[in-house]
C-alpha cells in the first residue's frame, strides 16, 4: 500500500499529464483550466485578476508559452507555503476574537 506522499506525488504526476494531454508540457490555456479546476479557492481569493498570467510567466522558464513538469512540480510547494502562512495569520486572527 502506498503511503500519503507516495500517493501524492502520484496525484500530481497524473493531474499534470491529465491537462498536459499528449504533450509533455502545459499552456496557458492548460495551465489556466488545472488552476480552475483544482486550485479554485485559491484562484477565488486572488484579488489580482491575472494571477494566472503571472503564475505562468514566473513557471515559463524558456519564454516558449510551455510549462513543463519540472516547472509545474515548483509551483505546488509555492502554492502550499502560501496557503500555509495564511492558515497561520488567520488561525492567529481568529484566536484574538
Amino acid at each position: 500500500m502506498p503511503s500519503q506522499m507516495e500517493h501524492a506525488m502520484k496525484t500530481m504526476m497524473f493531474t499534470f499529464q491529465k491537462f498536459a494531454g499528449d504533450k509533455d508540457y502545459l499552456t496557458k490555456k492548460d495551465l489556466r483550466v488545472l488552476m480552475e479546476k483544482e486550485f479554485p479557492g485559491f484562484l477565488e481569493n486572488q484579488k489580482d485578476p491575472l494571477a494566472v498570467d503571472k503564475i505562468m510567466k514566473n513557471l515559463d522558464q524558456c519564454r516558449g508559452g510551455r510549462v513543463g513538469f519540472q516547472s509545474f512540480f515548483s509551483l505546488i510547494p509555492g502554492l502550499t507555503i502560501t496557503c500555509s502562512d495564511y492558515f497561520v495569520v488567520h488561525m492567529k486572527q481568529k484566536g484574538r476574537k
